[in-house]
C-alpha cells in the first residue's frame, strides 16, 4: 500500500497566503501595544537621505525663493512619509506582503532622492514621475484596505481614495509643465492636501469608528523629528568642512549645534511620547502641526552651513539670519499647537498655559534677533538661549505645581 505524497499547489498557496500574505488590517483593528519595528526604522532611514538632498540645495541657495521651493519639496516629502507611515501603522502586518510593499516604497524613495536636490529645476520632471509612481503604490494600498473594510468605513475610504487619485492626476500634469509652473502646482497640491486632510480628520468621529492614537504612532512622529534634527548636525559639519577651522568658526558651529539640542529638549520634554486627544480636532491639530515643526528644524540646519562658513563676518548675511530666526519662530509657534492637542494639556493647564505663552514670546524674541542681525557667532548664541530659557521656565512651573520624577516625562507626576 503506497502513500500519495504529492503536494497540492492550491493548498500550499493557501497556506502561504494565510501565513505570509495576509489581508491588510481593517479600520478599527488597532493594535494598542504595537511597537515600532526594525523595518519601519529602515524605512525612515531612506527619508534621511531624501531630506538631506533637499536641505543641501537650500543651504547653498538661501533666498526667499530658495526657501519657498524647499518648503514645497519638503511638503511633498512629508506627505509621502505620512501616507507610508499611516498605512502601515493602521493596516500593516508583520508579514511578507507588508514587507514587500515597504521595500517597493523604499526603492521609489531612493530614486526620488536622486532628483530631490534639483526638484525645483531640471530634476523636476524626474521627481514628478517618481512621485507619481509612489502615489500609485500608496493608492493601491489604501484601495486594498477599502476592499476589506466594513460598510461604515466606506465613505471615509472613498473620499480619501478620490483625493489620492486627484493627487496622481496633479502630479502627472506637472510632469509636462515648465520648472516655475511645476513648483506652483506642487505648492497648490501641498496646501490643498494639508487642508483637505485636516478637514477629513476633523469631520470624523474617530472614537466611534474605533480609531485611536497609539504609542507606536506617536513614536513614529518623534522619530521623524529626530531625522530632521540630524540636518542641524549635518549643517554644522558641512560648514566646518568647507572653511578653515579657526577658533571662531568652530565655536560658531558648536554653539549652533546647541540650537539643535534645544529643539530636541523642548520637543521631547513638552510633546514627545505624549498622546494626543482622540478627538477629531485633536488628532488633526496634533498630526498636521508636525509638518511646520519638521520643516523649520530642517531649514535651520540649512542656515548653519552659511553661518559657519561666514563666521568671521562682522554681521551675518540677511538671508541666513532670517532663515534661522524665522525657522526657530515657526518651530516654537507650531510646538504650541501640538501642546494644545495633547491629552495632558487640560489636566496640566497651570503648567502648559504659561509655557505656551513663554514659547510664543520666544518666537517673538527670535524675530527680534533677526532684525538685530549680529555677527554669526552672536546670532547663534542668542538664538540658542531661547529654547534653553523656555525649558528652564517650564521646569520652574512643573516644580511649582508638582513633583518632577523624570525629565523625559515632565509633568507626569504633577497634580
Amino acid at each position: 500500500m503506497s502513500t500519495d505524497n504529492r503536494i497540492d499547489p492550491k493548498a500550499m498557496l493557501g497556506r502561504f497566503r494565510a501565513i505570509f500574505w495576509q489581508r491588510p488590517r481593517r479600520h478599527g483593528e488597532v493594535i494598542e501595544d504595537r511597537t515600532v519595528s526594525f523595518l519601519e526604522l529602515f524605512y525612515d532611514l531612506v527619508y534621511v537621505v531624501l531630506i538631506a538632498q533637499a536641505t543641501h540645495t537650500l543651504a547653498h541657495h538661501i533666498s526667499w525663493r530658495g526657501f519657498g521651493e524647499f518648503a514645497v519639496v519638503f511638503g511633498l516629502i512629508w506627505i509621502a512619509w505620512l501616507n507610508g507611515t499611516l498605512i502601515h501603522e493602521l493596516h500593516g502586518r508583520e508579514d511578507a506582503r507588508s514587507r514587500t510593499f515597504i521595500f517597493i516604497q523604499m526603492l521609489l524613495l531612493a530614486t526620488l532622492a536622486v532628483f530631490a536636490g534639483d526638484a525645483a529645476g531640471e530634476g523636476g520632471d524626474g521627481f514628478a514621475v517618481t512621485y507619481t509612481l509612489l502615489l500609485l503604490v500608496l493608492t493601491w494600498l489604501w484601495y486594498a484596505v477599502r476592499r476589506v473594510d466594513t460598510e461604515e468605513y466606506e465613505p471615509v475610504t472613498r473620499r480619501y481614495l478620490l483625493g489620492m487619485v486627484a493627487a496622481i492626476v496633479v502630479m502627472v500634469v506637472s510632469i509636462f509643465l515648465t520648472n516655475e509652473a511645476r513648483v506652483v502646482v506642487w505648492a497648490i497640491f501641498v496646501v490643498g492636501f494639508v487642508i483637505s486632510g485636516i478637514l477629513q480628520v476633523s469631520s470624523q468621529d474617530w472614537a466611534r469608528l474605533g480609531f485611536s492614537a497609539t504609542e507606536s504612532m506617536v513614536e513614529r512622529f518623534g522619530l521623524f523629528t529626530i531625522i530632521v534634527l540630524g540636518e542641524v548636525v549635518v549643517g554644522v559639519v558641512d560648514g566646518l568642512s568647507e572653511v578653515e577651522r579657526t577658533a571662531r568658526t568652530v565655536a560658531t558651529g558648536l554653539i549652533g549645534l546647541t540650537i539643535g539640542f534645544g529643539f530636541w529638549w523642548t520637543y521631547f520634554d513638552f510633546v514627545g511620547r505624549r498622546m494626543p486627544r482622540s478627538t477629531n480636532t485633536g488628532m488633526a491639530q496634533w498630526s498636521y502641526a508636525h509638518l511646520p515643526v519638521s520643516l523649520a528644524i530642517a531649514a535651520s540646519g540649512a542656515a548653519m552651513v552659511s553661518l559657519v562658513e561666514h563666521a568671521g563676518d562682522e554681521r551675518a548675511s540677511e538671508p541666513a539670519t532670517w532663515l534661522l530666526a524665522g525657522s526657530v519662530a515657526l518651530m516654537l509657534l507650531s510646538l504650541i499647537l501640538i501642546m494644545r492637542a495633547l491629552q495632558d494639556h487640560d489636566r496640566f493647564i497651570r503648567v502648559y498655559q504659561p509655557v505656551g505663552v513663554a514659547t510664543a514670546a520666544g518666537a517673538g524674541v527670535a524675530l527680534l534677533i533677526g532684525l538685530w542681525r549680529p555677527s554669526p557667532i552672536l546670532l547663534v548664541l542668542a538664538i540658542a538661549v531661547i529654547p534653553a530659557a523656555i525649558w528652564w521656565f517650564a521646569v520652574d512651573r512643573w516644580l511649582r505645581h508638582g513633583r518632577v520624577g523624570s525629565l523625559d516625562h515632565l509633568g507626569d507626576e504633577a497634580t
